[in-house]
């Protein structure tokens, strides 16, 4: 594709060079570059891409797109290459990857979901309504991409880089999916990640504490405006009422976008009353169509409700009919979301991915209330993240649980020690009783012979993720293969 094909729809571009010159392939990462290159200088947080500019041309660019234009830099380059001077080359990217890839969100619906929790279980559900309806689909999210059953590749961030997505979008559309459904991160919105895709529908599940960071967000309304964005990308949108802050989006989303609520306890368009919890299942009754029906999942707690709200708005928008949905709603499963792990002990132990306050609130909650013995609540919080919340974390597992093992978690660059001390300032606020095992495998151990039959060990933290991080190095940590280890050497 020609190289001024791919700069369609930026403005304010500085060119020396020729427009006319053919690209093979575009990235942000100088080591990705091959003949016929595009290069983006990005400044990142850990590296500035302008310093790996003659990297990408060694390697085939033939062209770079810069956000400095510093005669240092322009110098250096040869007169062969082209050069582009963009205000923002994050967004840059972005749009270009669209261009590139031929704009393939435009050839099937394309789902967004945003919220500090909620985002994965409420995509898997989409999915598998909308596969009932006949439909090919494909996912993006925090546990991994496919198309249909195929796992195309595990993830290792919420949103992929734009030219990654887009690259993801046009396999997508391919292999002939009708829909995708994916998890937008307050990041990936902030970054430009998303930007120039085509989305028809989106949803706000939720929004709490989590992601403040010099990182990621420095307050809480950087993090709720981040999230917005999407909405202003969006031709529908579903949201929770019953949440204090996504209940504005009505009130802030464009008049371009049609907003819809669901809830439980306020007044909304789409609304769950008659609620069942129990230790394995949760049901309630909805409107689906023109009448009250009694919906049921296997995934047991509260917030389920609320995701499978979400999906119902959604898959009632995209045609579903009433027994597709239900059918769905109870044959879906997600890995590392209220998972329970089987063992010969037949001991009830849950892995879950809550990692913010709210979410380690109601993962405790929800089983503190179908739970006829003790609940043991072992998490950690992880490193280079927000700090803010890792006291938070302590004192609601304290004030709600039995019995608290505050452990590591993914440490990252961070001592874990510091990590577990800052997490026990807020439990010994409680009258929790607690134990501080840094290593996780031997806190798991303690969790497993503590336990009794009618106890329930709640894992928090990891979920679907089969690593523990320490130091920049991924260390294989699954912990499904981890307690029947422990449990079968018994």
């Amino acid at each position: 594709m020609k190289l001024k094909e791919i700069l369609s729809g930026l403005e304010g571009l500085k060119v020396r060079g020729n427009l006319d010159v053919d690209i093979k392939n575009l990235d942000k990462d100088s080591r990705n570059i091959k003949e016929g290159g595009l290069f983006f200088a990005i400044k990142g947080f850990e590296s500035d891409g302008h310093e790996y500019v003659d990297a990408a041309i060694k390697n085939g660019a033939v062209a770079v797109v810069l956000q400095e234009a510093k005669k240092s830099i322009i110098s250096k380059i040869p007169e062969d290459v082209t050069i582009v001077v963009a205000e923002d080359t994050r967004y840059a990217l972005a749009i270009c990857s669209c261009n590139f890839y031929g704009n393939p969100s435009r050839k099937f619906k394309l789902i967004g979901i945003t919220g500090t929790k909620g985002k994965t279980t409420t995509s898997f559900m989409i999915k598998k309504i909308l596969e009932k309806t006949g439909k090919k689909v494909g996912l993006i999210g925090t546990i991994a991409s496919y198309i249909g059953d195929k796992k195309l590749e595990d993830s290792d961030r919420t949103t992929p880089e734009s030219n990654k997505l887009q690259e993801m979008f046009a396999k997508m559309a391919d292999a002939g999916c009708e829909a995708v459904v994916m998890e937008v991160s307050s990041q990936s919105l902030k970054l430009n990640r998303v930007a120039g895709s085509d989305f028809d529908i989106g949803v706000f599940t939720n929004f709490s504490q989590d992601h403040i960071s010099e990182k990621e967000h420095p307050d809480m309304q950087d993090y709720f405006n981040s999230k917005l964005k999407l909405f202003n990308m969006c031709k529908v949108a579903f949201t929770n009422a019953d949440d204090y802050n996504t209940a504005k989006l009505p009130k802030l989303a464009p008049d371009t976008c049609e907003v819809t609520t669901y809830g439980i306890d306020n007044f909304c368009n789409v609304l769950a009353k008659d609620i069942t919890i129990t230790n394995s299942y949760v049901d309630f009754k909805v409107k689906l169509g023109m009448k009250n029906e009694r919906v049921k999942t296997c995934i047991p707690g509260r917030f389920s409700v609320y995701n499978s709200l979400a999906a119902i708005c959604v898959c009632q928008k995209l045609g579903a009919t009433p027994e597709q949905i239900k059918e769905a709603l109870e044959e879906v499963r997600v890995p590392g979301r209220s998972e329970l792990v089987n063992n010969k002990r037949d001991l009830t132990i849950m892995i879950d991915y809550a990692h913010s306050p709210e979410s380690l609130e109601n993962i405790l909650s929800a089983v503190k209330s179908y739970t006829r013995g003790k609940v043991i609540s072992l998490f950690g919080c992880g490193g280079d993240r927000d700090t803010s919340k890792r006291p938070l974390m302590g004192e609601i597992s304290g004030r709600i649980a039995d019995f608290t093992i505050i452990t590591s978690d993914n440490p990252r660059t961070e001592d874990p020690e510091k990590i577990t001390a800052q997490i026990e300032e807020g439990i010994k606020k409680t009258k929790g009783k607690y134990i501080v095992i840094v290593d996780r495998v031997e806190a798991i151990k303690y969790a497993i012979k503590m336990a009794e039959k009618n106890d329930i060990i709640v894992l928090a933290g990891k979920g679907h993720e089969p690593y523990q991080e320490i130091n920049g190095v991924k260390y294989p940590f699954d912990e499904r293969i981890i307690v029947n280890s422990i449990i079968n050497t018994k």
